[in-house]
């Protein structure tokens, strides 16, 4: 029945010290489902928006072969906006502007037809709302979920009541450290194992991703980029490639998720050399499978 992805859609206006851009096409629903529209379709989406979202961004969706029956479009509604701006450590950003607008009453509603699908994303929304979202599927197989520090911190009790209906946890080193109340990420790791999610993702950004699994640790390199002009999405984009890659595959075993970490960061590492969507929006599968043999290389050597 294929991937479902609940998330948020926005306009994102975004500064860098390299350039600026406004109203561009954002959201965790956005970058989830185009990264993992190269592995898999048609990616049904579950998301909100107001009649201000411009048309050419909902045919360049279609035209990734997203499903977007689910996305509901508020009439005199304003879409979720959201500004910020990042520094020449691109690690770090100011948040000039939030609006959620048609967001914030934001009620996900699963359509029939994507009530059966197997795989499901939840992208970083209000834990209740993410419970919400599983209450209505009938029988998932693998759900990925997203979360982030704003809801760690106001939402854990609801937060924690989720972990344990969810196959994999993708959060960042920060994330993972005030959810464990644990300064060392592999202590941090197990804790928050044992709090559900059977599968842990810690991302650390330029410096790579952490996969943690009963029998494993994987660490999974970032790959050394030249230009990046914008951050904003990179994550979604992994969590996207990920489950798309293992969605089409079939295969959870441990080394298969190793790969499907890999493919999540070959995702990502388009996604920041461009603006908004720019990067991740007419990739090729040659494109694709070229940057991932390279990342397999950064770590790769013969024993004697």
């Amino acid at each position: 029945m294929g991937i479902l992805v609940v998330g948020s859609f926005a306009l994102d206006s975004v500064q860098t010290p390299f350039d600026k851009i406004e109203d561009a096409l954002g959201g965790s629903a956005t970058y989830i489902s185009l990264a993992a529209s190269y592995f898999s379709g048609p990616i049904k989406v579950v998301g909100v928006i107001g009649d201000d979202f411009p048309k050419s961004y909902i045919e360049m969706l279609n035209n990734h072969n997203i499903d977007l029956e689910g996305l509901e479009i508020i009439p005199g509604g304003k879409t979720f906006r959201w500004s910020g701006k990042y520094h020449y450590d691109l690690n770090v950003r100011d948040t000039l502007l939030t609006e959620l607008n048609v967001f914030e009453k934001f009620d996900p509603k699963i359509p029939e037809n994507a009530r059966k699908s197997k795989f499901v994303c939840l992208g970083n929304i209000d834990p209740v709302l993410q419970s919400k979202v599983l209450e209505q599927m009938e029988n998932p197989q693998f759900i990925v979920c997203d979360t982030m520090n704003f809801w760690i911190e106001g939402k854990k009790a609801e937060l924690l009541e989720l972990l344990p209906k969810v196959n994999v946890l993708i959060i960042n080193d920060s994330e993972a450290r005030l959810l464990a109340k644990e300064p060392n990420l592999i202590k941090a790791a197990k804790k928050i194992r044992d709090l559900g999610p059977p599968i842990l993702i810690i991302k650390k950004g330029e410096h790579g991703a952490l996969l943690f699994t009963e029998d494993i640790i994987f660490s999974a390199p970032a790959f050394p980029m030249e230009n990046i002009f914008d951050p904003t999405g990179a994550g979604d984009s992994f969590a996207g490639g990920f489950i798309g890659y293992l969605f089409k595959t079939r295969d959870l075993s441990p080394d298969n998720l190793k790969r499907a970490v890999i493919y999540g960061s070959t995702m990502a590492s388009f996604c920041v050399e461009k603006f908004s969507t720019k990067g991740i929006e007419e990739l090729s599968y040659l494109q694709i499978q070229d940057r991932f043999r390279q990342f397999m290389n950064l770590s790769r050597f013969d024993e004697e």
